[in-house]
């Protein structure tokens, strides 16, 4: 599509410019978090489908893992998020070697009870904080250069993670490996037949979502010098399958879309108080029937009509 690099080059430039337009920066980190998420567990779905209601345990988990390092143990920032990542990466290969073996409604229930059993081990950790959670947790500085305590500071560096999640899941995507998943996501009796091993190709997608995932949960951690049990709660794993759906299943830039759409929403709409999940609903509700494919799906189906027509005539 020929307007992508316009577009991606207007959107670098807005992040480069949010803090020069007073745009709150703890606010647009929690969306390039999210962000982050989104697109993650969109190479599950969108590229593999694969349906997982337990994505949130990778989050969480990480932010944990992350959390605990720089408090009880006086890790740096960057090490311990690596150390996150890697807690979730091998949370997820064994919860995907688990999964991978049934398909639809049963993978799917499979990732929602371990997610379940992982936020009961959060729950009753004697280092996680039980109910309280993890509070408190020193941003540091980064490799021992970047003072992290800066607002300004960790809004670039969060942005040079999201940009770099961002550009390696287009790159996984569009490679071979990215094409031998969307095979086995479009047929996979075909794909076997032609000789790949799907569960490998599975996995393998799994384990890297799961552990981008966990990069987007260790880093919030830091962003909001916290971990809680919202972080590994089930509603956290339908949160990111909503910002998927809206922003459109199956796009590279849809889950950003989304992520921004329903975490602005739940910023903006939060005065409703108990009302709020009503009129989230009711939106999502909307947007399904009026967006099938998300906000970027039906942008971009509406460009190739657009270009057919153009042919055409």
């Amino acid at each position: 599509m020929r307007a992508q690099p316009v577009l991606y080059s207007l959107a670098v430039l807005f992040a480069l410019a949010v803090p020069l337009l007073g745009i709150y920066p703890v606010f647009m980190m929690q969306l390039l978090c999210f962000a982050m998420f989104a697109c993650a567990y969109n190479l599950l779905l969108g590229f593999g489908r694969m349906l997982s209601f337990g994505h949130a345990a990778f989050f969480g988990f990480a932010a944990y893992a992350t959390g605990w390092l720089v408090s009880a143990h006086g890790w740096g920032p960057g090490f311990a998020i690596l150390a996150g990542v890697a807690a979730a990466a091998l949370l997820g290969l064994v919860i995907g070697a688990l999964a991978i073996r049934r398909q639809g409604i049963y993978f799917a229930m499979i990732t929602l009870a371990l997610a379940q059993l992982v936020y009961f081990v959060c729950l009753e950790a004697p280092f996680t904080g039980g109910e309280n959670g993890l509070q408190g947790v020193p941003r540091g500085t980064l490799l021992g250069v970047l003072p992290l305590s800066s607002d300004l500071v960790l809004y670039y560096v969060v942005l040079a993670v999201f940009v770099a999640v961002f550009v390696f899941i287009h790159r996984v995507v569009h490679s071979p490996f990215g094409q031998v998943l969307k095979a086995i996501r479009d047929n996979e009796p075909r794909a076997v037949s032609l000789g790949y091993r799907t569960e490998r190709y599975k996995l393998a997608a799994f384990i890297m979502s799961a552990a981008l995932s966990g990069l987007a949960g260790a880093t919030k951690a830091i962003v909001f010098q916290q971990a809680s049990l919202t972080d590994v709660h089930w509603t956290m794993s339908g949160e990111v399958v909503l910002m998927t759906l809206v922003g459109g299943l199956g796009t590279v830039f849809g889950p950003v879309v989304g992520a921004f759409v329903i975490v602005g929403m739940e910023s903006y709409l939060s005065q409703l108080g108990a009302w709020f999940t009503i009129a989230e609903g009711v939106i999502f509700v909307a947007c399904v029937l009026l967006f099938r494919r998300g906000i970027i799906g039906e942008l971009e189906a509406w460009l190739r009509r657009r270009r057919k027509h153009r042919g055409e005539s």
